[in-house]
């Protein structure tokens, strides 16, 4: 069973300061774009990709989708840069109640196959993980992030693509979305996976309604990863 881990919110708590400040100082740094205009309708960050938050907020400040588009490249190295610079250098306290026991359970195992997809740039998905601790679970060249597209709902195909083989990819059956917000239930959806969800996040348990499972944080998630395996597996 290839699982697919959100980041924020779902493996780790509170963890987006840096994170935040480092998308604005870049957008001070490629767009131009120094001060946000507070009377702006603020932009919702939960569940989405770097580049479509920077892209509203962006378009908000009047660059044109041509301009943004033009220099996205360099926006995201600028991104991973700041990042770089800023990210804490422990982010142990950060990680969600039950996430270690969660992860080192789950890597013993030969049925499962621990993966990423999440809407952070993969560099600063990578280094947040690191400082965090948890790196080591999430090998590289597998996953999916925001750097690979800006439309979360590509992300399973992606990820899944990368998990399979050079004929096919990692079957649907088989695949598994684990997130915190509406936007990983509807990723899941776009490529017909199931998703469980915690409420570890900005959501509650009626607002992800639309999962498979909704459980209250990773200490209730091994139970129902393993009633989704094939059986003889479990």
């Amino acid at each position: 069973m290839l699982l697919l881990f959100d980041i924020d919110g779902t493996l780790l708590l509170k963890a987006y300061v840096a994170h935040r400040e480092s998308l604005h100082a870049a957008l001070g740094t490629v767009y131009g774009l120094r001060e946000l205009d507070d009377t702006k309708p603020r932009v919702p960050a939960a569940g989405r990709t770097d580049m479509e938050i920077a892209r509203e907020m962006l378009l908000q400040h009047g660059v044109s989708a041509d301009r943004i588009d033009e220099r996205a490249e360099r926006f995201r190295d600028a991104c991973a840069r700041e990042y770089a610079r800023r990210c804490p250098a422990d982010l142990t306290d950060h990680v969600a109640p039950g996430v270690l026991d969660l992860l080192e359970a789950l890597e013993g195992r030969d049925d499962v196959k621990l993966s990423l997809l999440t809407g952070n740039f993969e560099p600063i998905a990578r280094l947040k993980l690191v400082r965090a601790g948890l790196g080591r679970h999430f090998p590289h060249g597998q996953g999916a992030f925001g750097s690979d597209h800006e439309d979360r709902a590509v992300l399973p195909t992606i990820a899944r693509r990368r998990a399979g083989t050079r004929e096919e990819p990692w079957p649907r059956h088989d695949t598994i979305v684990i997130g915190d917000t509406p936007n990983d239930i509807a990723c899941a959806r776009a490529d017909q996976l199931r998703c469980l969800c915690v409420t570890t996040g900005p959501f509650d348990a009626d607002e992800l309604s639309g999962a498979d499972v909704v459980v209250p944080n990773a200490r209730a998630l091994l139970p129902e990863i393993e009633k989704l395996l094939p059986r003889g597996q479990r």
